[in-house]
């Protein structure tokens, strides 16, 4: 048996103080382990596959700042641009090269994009892009699918990811009721919800707007015909097709779930890999479409800060280690090395469980499945989650502190990093 105590007395000091400091005592709610009790660990640095916090305790991360960290945490020739960068100055607010270098590798290799706007987080390209579709397509309404995420804006906040999933009723306090009342939901992998949505408001859906693989719900990929669907329904009713790759985006593949499933939306979002590990988001697509943003165009967006120089040279940067050979083969070995053994462990141990991955994204629900969408991933066991979540922390193992988000690997990841993960694994559902 593992030794399974661990010092967090400087993690509990500091977050015992920053609930005084701040809301929950966090600056993302997540944070908190609310989801899975116990008091969160407080980090003090990353490198590679790990993390270490205030007590000095090692644990291997298949959280990887919530997907950022593809080719690992501080990574040195990211690390070494930024220095270089740094020389030079940490906000412009105002036009750089860097901007149309990380312009033409987006747009290199994401099948959907031939303009792309940059801005400060996935909820900012997420709230951009609706605005852009109703403006493109001169309609209200959206379709969004249960339990897919796109950021806190008040939009969005119907059924999102964990959210309170009352239908037609905002997830959140202060969001008015105007503010959600043109969102439409369906279950995710549910192509017949969403022709009936259609049928029923015909001429008034601007577009549609989905993660290609769910990572806000947990791990939940598209059935066989259900993006192919999407592209038809959309092309028929004259709507948009867009794509959240906030996750997906240069992990799922270098061209992302529509590189990776051969469909080709109408705009897309991006996020967290594109900035190597600092605040970025994007969004891109159709020229047409794209020429409707200011100044080009009437659709009004703007940032201070987007476009930043440091996060163009971080982004930069760790797209070119993408394109490495053998970069995705890699990916796709280990993490499959890690889902993959996970349910062994889990149905040798005597637990229910159904998971997978795609590249460098996985999952593991506590159910026998098979889980197609939100619905089915609430059927989960939250509270073994829980415990299993904190019996593998204290082996040296941090996951995501929820049932309901995926896990990342990185390049930073060896094999036996998963083989200790497993082990791990194998030692807490044992005695569950």
């Amino acid at each position: 048996m593992v030794n399974t105590t661990i010092k967090t007395t400087k993690s509990q000091e500091i977050f015992t103080a920053a609930q005084n400091l701040m809301p929950g005592g966090v600056s993302s709610p997540v944070r908190a382990f609310k989801s899975v009790g116990g008091q969160p660990i407080v980090f003090d640095r990353v490198n590679g596959a790990y993390i270490w916090d205030v007590d000095g305790n090692k644990y291997i991360d298949y959280v990887g700042t919530w997907g950022p960290a593809i080719c690992g945490h501080a990574h040195p020739e990211v690390i070494s641009a930024l220095h270089a960068a740094l020389e030079k100055g940490t906000s412009f607010g105002a036009p750089s090269v860097l901007e149309n270098v990380l312009a033409e590798m987006v747009i290199d290799a994401v099948p959907s994009i031939e303009m792309v706007r940059f801005v400060n987080s996935g909820t900012e390209a997420c709230m951009a892009v609706l605005r852009l579709m109703r403006a493109f397509t001169n309609r209200e309404k959206i379709i969004k699918f249960e339990g897919c995420y796109h950021g806190h804006a008040d939009m969005f906040l119907v059924k999102a990811g964990s959210g309170v999933a009352t239908l037609g009723l905002p997830d959140s306090p202060g969001v008015p009721k105007s503010a959600t009342r043109s969102t439409l939901t369906a279950p995710y992998n549910d192509l017949e919800a969403v022709k009936a949505l259609f049928e029923e408001n015909r001429d008034q859906i601007a577009g549609v707007i989905l993660e290609p693989v769910v990572g806000n719900a947990g791990f939940i990929p598209p059935d066989a015909g259900f993006l192919e669907g999407l592209r038809e329904l959309t092309h028929e009713h004259g709507a948009l097709l867009v794509f959240d790759e906030v996750m997906t985006g240069f992990r799922i593949a270098y061209g992302g779930a529509q590189e990776k499933f051969g469909i080709t939306p109408d705009l897309t979002t991006m996020g967290k890999v594109i900035g190597g590990g600092l605040p970025v988001g994007a969004y891109g697509g159709r020229r047409d479409i794209m020429s409707m943003i200011a100044p080009a165009g009437p659709v009004y967006q703007a940032g201070t800060l987007s476009g930043n120089p440091l996060a163009m040279t971080a982004g930069i940067k760790t797209l070119e280690l993408l394109q490495k050979p053998g970069t995705y083969e890699q990916l796709e070995r280990i993490t499959k090395k890690l889902a993959d053994g996970l349910l062994k462990v889990a149905q040798e141990t005597g637990h229910a469980a159904c998971g997978g991955s795609i590249s460098a994204m996985f999952g593991l629900f506590f159910t026998s499945g098979p889980v197609h969408n939100y619905e089915d991933a609430k059927k989960a066991d939250t509270t073994k989650f829980g415990r299993f979540h904190r019996g593998m922390l204290e082996r040296g193992i941090y996951l995501a502190p929820s049932q309901f988000e995926a896990g990342f690997t990185s390049l930073a990841h060896t094999d036996e990093d998963i083989e200790q993960t497993l082990a791990a694994a194998k030692d807490v559902l044992s005695s569950l």
